[in-house]
């Protein structure tokens, strides 16, 4: 049995005492003890932690913005595009028209060459006709009048009928 004296009235300490008391102490020597050596690391491991998460929530936050900013730059891009191809589509139906009408026009123009060129000949080869049918008309009139007269015609003569049936033909030919 232990006593213990107390300083002040010398009564002896009660034995049930003694060993909550050195677990009080032991429990104090162990926490200054942990709170001086272990503590500080376990704080700053923590911190390091935290300084090491907050770094990766601005990263995260930067990239997240520099994401926005290239899907922004990509859609502007993108509506700049399609953009610049409606205008191309529109320029290029705007000169498919224009060369389509010039062509038209052209085209047009030929056609209309194209006839005067053959109403010309037309006319040409009418005139020819008529002129060769007029000097076929002569001669058989001044075969006829010849076989009508019985008698060789004179030059002055044929070209007197010539001209007179040339007169009567034409008035024909003009009804």
């Amino acid at each position: 049995m232990l006593y213990l004296l107390v300083a002040e009235g010398g009564s002896p300490v009660d034995p049930k005492i003694v060993p909550a008391i050195t677990s009080i102490v032991v429990f104090l020597v162990f926490f200054g003890v942990v709170r001086a050596l272990v503590w500080p690391k376990i704080t700053k491991g923590l911190d390091e932690r935290e300084a090491k998460i907050l770094h990766e929530i601005e990263a995260a936050e930067e990239a997240r913005e520099k994401a926005r900013s290239a899907q922004a730059d990509y859609e502007r891009s993108l509506d700049e595009a399609r953009e610049n191809a409606r205008e191309m589509i529109s320029k290029a139906r705007s000169d498919a028209k224009v060369t389509a009408d010039e062509m038209l026009a052209r085209n047009e123009v030929e056609l209309t060459r194209m006839k005067q060129r053959a109403t010309q000949d037309i006319e040409n080869a009418k005139q020819a006709a008529v002129g060769h049918l007029h000097d076929e008309a002569a001669n058989l009139a001044a075969a006829i009048a010849g076989k009508i007269l019985q008698r060789e015609i004179s030059v002055e003569d044929q070209q007197r009928l010539v001209e007179e049936s040339l007169r009567e033909l034409g008035k024909i030919h003009d009804n």
